[in-house]
């Protein structure tokens, strides 16, 4: 067996560090399986077996097909080999780490809210725009048979591309340069091998780092055709960030975002997911404010000029309970509805905002106006 460092247990209620993998799933190409000891393993053989189903490397299979998911959507293994990165690209603090940390960010947790000026607001300005670019490539690829890996890879290369870094590679060991949540995932989807289906919406999270600034968008996208109650759910998710950015400008209060996205949402059916929030976004990946979307929140302090975060609210169908699955990092509703997202980065001006990722005049076609 292979020895590991950085990585947790998969088998069912341990997750020690694991310091060992299947040398047979190493053979065939199955990532995720780490082990803490050879006695776990041998207690988890029977499940962990199924794994090796198929004998062709390039056949897929569930990963953990004795989790309790809960709705119908499944992982698609193998992953694609980690995208690579040219050596002339700059890149953020973690992306060579084992452990995916960002030292950066460790030490700035509890600083104050960053303000963005002159050529630092410019590059932010520039670095999301090109942001922007990015997700629309991944827009113009949503279709009806197109795996959520294929917009990994094109993501990425039109990250490369612009000379950018895709920030989520190696964010505390995320695997890929994109998140793409399908139906009933919140967020922090792993890009694999399952096709999308017609009447999928999907939500594809961009982020990337360039010349010392991350930025950070995501927005969600019919697939097909698409069932009237899951579009007007994608239409309330989006005027629920409409309503949230309505309210932005200087001497308003963070913790105000919340009521405004819960009551649109609740008066349409829906419910606000809580553990997940928008933050501040540039030098640092994520950073101070925390931006709740639900109501009565906690969330500290008070909009100035120069401030520059997102909103990015996760609505449910159903409950605002979620899940996580085995892979550590696919947040799913707990009662297996579908999830709308959508994100935005926005700077507080003088007299009021401004949208910086905000559509482009080569922006494709929206299925929603306005965003």
């Amino acid at each position: 067996m292979t020895t590991l460092e950085g990585r947790t247990c998969t088998s069912e209620g341990c997750g020690k560090p694991a310091s060992l993998q299947c040398p047979t799933c190493l053979k065939i190409g199955v990532e995720g399986s780490y082990f803490c000891s050879r006695e776990c393993f041998r207690e988890s053989w029977a499940a962990h077996k199924q794994a090796h189903s198929v004998s062709d490397p390039k056949g897929t299979y569930d990963p953990h097909p004795n989790y309790p998911y809960t709705g119908p959507l499944r992982p698609v293994y193998p992953l694609s080999p980690r995208r690579q990165v040219p050596a002339g690209i700059a890149c953020p603090d973690y992306a060579g780490r084992a452990d995916g940390v960002s030292k950066l960010e460790q030490t700035y947790r509890n600083a104050e809210i960053a303000t963005l000026t002159g050529k630092d607001l410019e590059t932010m300005r520039r670095v999301t725009v090109l942001g922007r670019e990015v997700l629309d490539a991944a827009a113009r690829a949503i279709r009806v048979g197109v795996t959520t890996d294929e917009i990994d890879r094109i993501v990425h290369e039109a990250t490369i591309e612009r000379g950018a870094y895709p920030s989520p590679l190696n964010y505390f060991n995320f695997p890929k340069s994109v998140c793409t949540s399908v139906n009933e995932v919140i967020c922090h989807g792993i890009p694999d091998q399952r096709k999308l289906e017609d009447g999928d919406i999907v939500n594809i999270d961009i982020s990337l780092y360039k010349d010392g600034f991350h930025t950070d968008m995501n927005k969600t996208y019919f697939v097909g055709n698409v069932d009237p109650k899951y579009k007007k759910l994608v239409k309330t998710t989006r005027e629920c960030l409409q309503k949230a950015i309505d309210l932005v400008k200087p001497g308003a209060r963070y913790r105000d975002i919340g009521a405004a996205i819960e009551a649109h949402a609740t008066k349409n059916g829906f419910s606000v997911v809580r553990t997940y929030c928008g933050h501040g976004v540039g030098a640092m990946f994520h950073s101070a404010p925390n931006v709740p979307h639900y109501a009565a929140n906690k969330a500290i302090g008070v909009m100035k000029p120069g401030h520059v975060f997102t909103i990015e609210p996760m609505i449910n169908e159903g409950g605002f309970q979620d899940r996580m699955w085995k892979d550590g990092w696919t947040a799913v509703t707990a009662d297996g509805s579908r999830s709308a997202q959508f994100e935005h980065v926005i700077l507080v001006t003088e007299d009021g905002h401004e949208v910086l990722s905000r559509r482009l005049p080569t922006s494709p076609a929206s299925q929603l106006d306005g965003i």
